[in-house]
């Protein structure tokens, strides 16, 4: 696949890098530009992006990191069965556990929600920094939506972070996935509450939150474009008192044919006549 020109793959983490020097040089460097286009398309061109991500896999399956990007494009793309293989290989080569969140929400995507618990419940999990406890709680709640426990599902976001006025990276998606389950349980006013509070968490504009407090308090937002272009559209004559081209077309062959006729019974009355003069 073609790789810009600018893209030189220094772009890369320094870990990344590091892992990459176990191979010869000119390979090192052709892993490490594909790896740069799986980043840089992931969220906007996820079908891109997994391309690049089998390119690399195909140059260098044995580099964790290689391993670890072909996961994170396979999940983009919601091949949750690629990805899971992809994750659980990164993790036999460095023993990491960082991705045991992702790899509990592949479970979800294959349907296994019951799994996905499993995993929540693991010691691994206490292994994982605040990010990833938090990440993980999200998982669990959502397996527990899609076995239908939403009251379980409301339980499991509750916590400390939850409850915190500090405003974290993870923050705003934690209190968005309590309204939202708040609201799935019928509790709107609550869920209200906590979408308003997402709103002050989301600073990046991640979630949808603001047009969900929007939405239950019954604002409608107006395109200002539409609305310009429905004026314009006022405006014009309307379309049933403006003539069409091959209407006037027509309209002119009819007057070409009514003088034309015209002409032919002048000339008619006119023989008749010379032929009565002749008689």
């Amino acid at each position: 696949m073609p790789i810009p020109e600018d893209v030189t793959g220094d772009e890369i983490d320094k870990d990344v890098r590091q892992e990459l020097q176990s191979l010869p040089k000119t390979l090192a460097e052709d892993v490490a530009r594909n790896l740069v286009m799986v980043a840089r398309l992931l969220d906007e061109d996820p079908e891109g992006a997994y391309g690049y991500s089998r390119v690399a896999l195909r140059l260098a399956s044995r580099v964790a990191a290689v391993r670890e990007a072909a996961g994170f494009a396979a999940y983009a793309n919601q091949k949750y069965g690629e990805a899971l293989a992809e994750f659980r290989a990164a993790k036999r080569m460095t023993g990491n556990i960082d991705l045991w969140p992702v790899m509990a929400d592949c479970e979800r995507g294959l349907e296994r929600p019951e799994k996905a618990l499993d995993m929540a419940g693991a010691p691994e999990v206490h292994k994982l920094d605040k990010a990833g406890q938090v990440e993980m709680r999200l998982v669990a709640a959502g397996a527990r939506r899609d076995l239908g426990q939403l009251d379980a599902a409301i339980v499991t976001l509750q916590s400390p972070e939850l409850a915190a006025n500090a405003v974290q990276p993870w923050t705003a998606r934690l209190r968005y996935a309590y309204a939202d389950a708040l609201l799935a349980a019928g509790r709107e006013s609550e869920a209200r509450e906590w979408f308003a509070k997402a709103v002050e968490a989301d600073r990046d504009g991640s979630t949808d939150a603001s047009d969900r407090l929007a939405e239950l308090d019954g604002v409608e937002f107006v395109d200002a474009m539409a609305d310009d272009t429905d004026q314009g559209e006022n405006d014009q004559v309307p379309a049933s008192e403006t003539p069409k081209a091959d209407e006037v077309e027509v309209e002119v062959e009819a007057e070409v044919e009514t003088e034309t006729e015209i002409e032919n019974e002048a000339e008619i009355e006119a023989q008749v006549e010379g032929e009565h003069d002749k008689d």
